[in-house]
């Protein structure tokens, strides 16, 4: 569990570093590091999603899940919600931010791809339960520890104090799989890992192109397409 405290702990103080800093940085300096961070997702989505592609059980599991998920997602109008209540922010606060947006983006890099999965998971299975400094099952979530530091920093640089709140997010996100390892031993199929991670990564991916402003892809509407493959193999294990 101490690796998935560490990790909450990095978000929290790149975050408080980067939103003090943001205040001080010139416009055209965050927008660099905006384009930076937009090129940062499309390299984490591609390779989230395709290492894991080879080790699909059902390669078109991924197509089905973001047809399936935006379907769900536009008919709740997911995207339309977190833009309203983006507006509302900035009424509040006087100035025009995205910030619901950017901590949507955090979150899903944060949360989504193998270290952040596997990591809590092989945390609880350690015979240690993971809570030594130097214990190896904790190394991937102190490596994704130092990841999601450096990206809460420039998150907060241009998006502000919203980006704390990620840290309680990833905090619950890493514990709800650190509970499955610690009381069902490895509960959770490697299959579907595998699919999360490539859905994950196709988010992470249409994050980035529209950071980058190449196309909005509304990506919080296509949020529902991670409950697709969690249900069908909960389906099939019932059913099996």
């Amino acid at each position: 569990m101490l690796g998935t405290i560490v990790n909450t702990c990095t978000i929290l103080i790149g975050g408080m570093v980067g939103s003090i800093l943001g205040t001080g940085i010139k416009e055209k300096y965050k927008k660099v590091l905006f384009d930076a961070l937009g090129l940062c997702c499309l390299v984490l989505g591609i390779n989230a999603a395709l290492p894991n592609m080879a080790k699909s059980e059902y390669p078109v599991m991924f197509i089905a899940s973001l047809a399936i998920g935006s379907v769900i997602g536009t008919r709740l109008d997911l995207q339309g919600r977190i833009d309203r209540a983006n507006a509302r922010l900035n009424e509040r606060n006087g100035k025009e931010t995205n910030g619901l947006q950017g901590l949507m983006t955090g979150v899903l890099l944060f949360c989504i791809g193998t270290f952040s999965i596997v990591g809590p998971v092989l945390s609880a299975l350690s015979p240690s339960q993971g809570w030594a400094i130097g214990e190896p099952a904790n190394t991937f979530l102190y490596t994704n520890a130092t990841l999601d530091g450096v990206s809460s920093a420039v998150l907060a640089a241009t998006f502000g104090r919203i980006m704390l709140w990620a840290a309680p997010i990833l905090f619950c996100w890493q514990g709800s799989f650190y509970a499955i390892g610690y009381f069902c031993g490895d509960g959770m199929p490697e299959p579907m890992r595998n699919e999360l991670s490539i859905v994950g990564g196709v988010l992470i991916l249409s994050s980035g192109i529209s950071i980058l402003g190449i196309k909005d892809c509304k990506t919080v509407n296509l949020l529902p397409s991670l409950l697709v493959p969690v249900v069908f193999y909960l389906v099939k294990g019932i059913l099996s």
